[in-house]
């Protein structure tokens, strides 16, 4: 199956990282990046659409349909935030977009970035994994042909792209043995973006996608 993506999220580290993958994928024919600023990025099958308000993507519809996976890669971190503002930021946004974009292509795969220790419960003393948690839960109840959420913890970022976290630039030494002694929690973010392609392509066991998940789909 030929892959025609939308990814969101292609300014940040993920996003990007995810991008570049699928730019480079033979199995990827086409995408659509949609942001709120241009990407940056130059390649033959990749067209933009640039537009300001996720919470609402009613006036884009009619250029989103026809396409079969998004690679949901837009988060912001819940450093310093109230429960409500990373709720709204994270699972209404998130639940918005899927919503309406479900609407116009049912036969779509949605990949979701989450992140290593979400909780799935709802229920957890930690904010940001129990937000992370409901969003998951609330994705996988929409109509698409299937959702799986990918939960990403230290990811090697990828040499050359420009949206690197300025943290990953200090610690990603740590990566070779962190992944010796730590193989469930270290990636690559090559692997990461290889997954969700492969993913989308061939589909997964399971909705919920680990780091040890994320190894294997990435061969």
């Amino acid at each position: 199956m030929k892959i025609k993506a939308i990814i969101t999220g292609a300014t940040g580290m993920v996003g990007e990282g995810v991008l570049h993958e699928a730019l480079s994928h033979s199995e990827v024919e086409s995408v659509l990046v949609i942001g709120r600023k241009p990407c940056g990025v130059s390649h033959p099958k990749l067209t933009e659409i640039i537009h300001a308000d996720f919470y609402d993507i009613s006036p884009i519809l009619g250029q989103i349909s026809g396409y079969n996976a998004c690679y949901f890669c837009l988060g912001v971190s819940s450093v310093g935030m109230k429960e409500a503002e990373y709720f709204k930021l994270t699972h209404t946004l998130t639940l918005n977009f899927a919503e309406k974009l479900s609407s116009v292509n049912p036969e779509m795969i949605f990949c979701y970035i989450s992140g290593s220790s979400t909780d799935s419960t709802e229920k957890g003393k930690t904010m940001w994994a129990r937000v992370k948690g409901k969003t998951e839960n609330d994705l996988i109840k929409l109509p698409f042909k299937a959702v799986f959420n990918f939960r990403p913890a230290f990811m090697l970022p990828t040499k050359g792209l420009k949206n690197t976290l300025v943290y990953y630039k200090y610690i990603s030494w740590m990566y070779p043995l962190g992944h010796r002694i730590f193989p469930n929690y270290f990636s690559t973010l090559r692997e990461l973006g290889l997954a969700m392609i492969n993913t989308s392509i061939k589909g997964y066991s399971k909705s919920i996608l680990e780091v040890k998940d994320i190894l294997v789909m990435s061969k």
